[in-house]
């Protein structure tokens, strides 16, 4: 990281956390209480540095506010906690519609065929540095932490995983040596809810993370976030995967 950029930061941090900002926390993400205090004051200082230097852009007319800027920032830099200076190097933009949006485009089925599609969506993150996200959803996701489905959590965890280039599932980890247990292990609960799919069965997992595995990795994180102990419960190895590659516990919370 360029030493003016690592200065700046620094400069960010050490301003005192606004009390608006304080008050948003207390009313929107209702999580926050649970955080031990010194993640509740990482969490802070990410929030004031995602802040300054992202972009956040209203669509179909909605006036971005403080109040979605924080609530935002404060959801996608759970994913940062214990991480220092790292804040989605490539996003420039969150761009934020009033509620769900839609989207058109081709996508190849299993015969390679192109088809043209208009899909409603609540989230999306693209590798070009922006995020896309529905402000009615992402109070829905922010209300409730403990249902296992927050957009946010699930759109920035893309981002992880875009880090490298196109998303897969498989993000940076901290050691290349870590790839082949990780690997092994997300095959097979993929595959695992890819069955339950099919058949009809519930699992902890929406089923949408059987789509790829890259949407795998998204939907078990905001799990891993939002029901910790009931995936730690019923997928143990997996809960060990996540809690290394977030470098979090949230078991402990």
């Amino acid at each position: 990281m360029p030493i003016r950029q690592r200065y700046k930061r620094r400069q960010i941090m050490a301003k005192a956390f606004p009390a608006a900002w304080r008050d948003i926390l207390k009313r929107r993400l209702p999580y926050f209480r649970v955080l031990p205090a010194d993640l509740q004051l990482q969490l802070k200082k990410h929030i004031q540095v995602f802040v300054a230097e992202k972009q956040f852009i209203g669509c179909d007319g909605l006036a971005v506010t403080d109040e979605m800027r924080v609530t935002i920032a404060a959801q996608a830099c759970l994913l940062l906690l214990n991480r220092p200076d790292y804040y989605y190097p490539k996003l420039q933009q969150i761009l934020l519609y009033p509620a769900a949006f839609i989207v058109s485009g081709s996508q190849a089925d299993a015969a390679g065929v192109m088809h043209e599609q208009r899909r409603v969506l609540s989230g999306e993150s693209w590798g070009l540095g922006k995020v896309i996200l529905s402000w009615a959803d992402t109070l829905d996701g922010a209300a409730n932490p403990a249902d296992g489905r927050n957009v946010v959590i699930h759109e920035f965890a893309h981002q992880l995983d875009q880090e490298k280039g196109i998303a897969n599932g498989a993000p940076l980890l901290e050691r290349s040596s870590d790839y082949q247990q990780w690997s092994g292990i997300m095959a097979e609960e993929f595959r695992r809810l890819q069955l339950q799919a099919q058949s009809g069965q519930s699992s902890l997992f929406d089923h949408y993370g059987a789509t790829n595995p890259a949407e795998f990795f998204a939907v078990v994180s905001e799990v891993f976030f939002e029901q910790p102990q009931p995936l730690a419960n019923l997928h143990p190895q997996l809960y060990q995967q996540l809690s290394r590659f977030y470098r979090l516990n949230p078991l402990s919370w």
